[in-house]
């Protein structure tokens, strides 16, 4: 009597499952590729039109909300240039993981005006026979600085593989707002410095003068309120 004796059934194991790190620094490479993919596709002649994007403008049509009547006298206008540079660093991580450095040019106006509008019934003194007047008027003030986006740009950028990856996610990409805020900013304090607003006070006194002398006044006199 023979007895027959089967083979062991080979074992079978468990396939081994990828460590948590593993997967994480397989699609920070993914990224990473990706990312210098895009590069090279970028500066390649040809493919960057293949692969380019359009621009469609579905604004909506600009809605009126109010209007106001303006009393005052724009009586002068400067041009003002900045380059911000700021930075922002990661306090206990390198600046090519965490930071960013933006160099910024800023070129904005800022207006300086005389109200018109709160002159009252005692500043302004004629004599009987139309001959001689004397206004006191308000001091100028400043505007608010306006960028122009057709003179401002950016000049540089650099930011840590954090922020790139941070920009990949986000709504605003590369947001210029706190460069931007701080070119207003400076530009505010330059114009404040400057001659702006007594230049705005001479303009003004001699488009009254002449606008008085036109209608037959000799004798015009225009002063300023301490």
């Amino acid at each position: 009597m023979t007895t027959s004796v089967k083979p062991d059934k080979p074992t079978t194991r468990p396939p081994r499952r990828m460590p948590g790190w593993a997967k994480v620094l397989t699609a920070v490479v993914v990224v990473l590729v990706v990312m210098f993919a895009g590069i090279r596709l970028s500066l390649l002649p040809g493919l960057r039109d293949f692969f380019g994007t359009e621009t469609h403008d579905r604004s909506g049509p600009a809605l009126l909300e109010s209007i106001q009547d303006m009393s005052r006298y724009d009586a002068a206008s400067g041009n003002f240039q900045v380059v911000v540079d700021l930075e922002k660093d990661a306090k206990y991580l390198p600046d090519a993981i965490r930071g960013t450095r933006t160099l910024y040019v800023g070129a904005g106006t800022v207006d300086a005006y005389v109200d018109l509008g709160k002159l009252g019934d005692q500043d302004v003194t004629v004599n009987d026979d139309r001959t001689s007047a004397t206004l006191r008027l308000p001091h100028a003030l400043l505007g608010k600085p306006a960028l122009d986006p057709d003179r401002s740009y950016a000049v540089s950028k650099q930011r840590g593989l954090f922020d790139r990856l941070g920009d990949l996610f986000s709504d605003n990409p590369s947001g210029e707002q706190a460069v931007q805020k701080l070119a207003v900013k400076h530009i505010s304090e330059a114009a404040k410095e400057s001659e702006l607003i007594a230049r705005a006070e001479t303009n003004t006194t001699d488009m009254l003068q002449g606008l008085l002398h036109s209608l037959g006044f000799t004798d015009v006199k225009v002063t300023y309120r301490t």
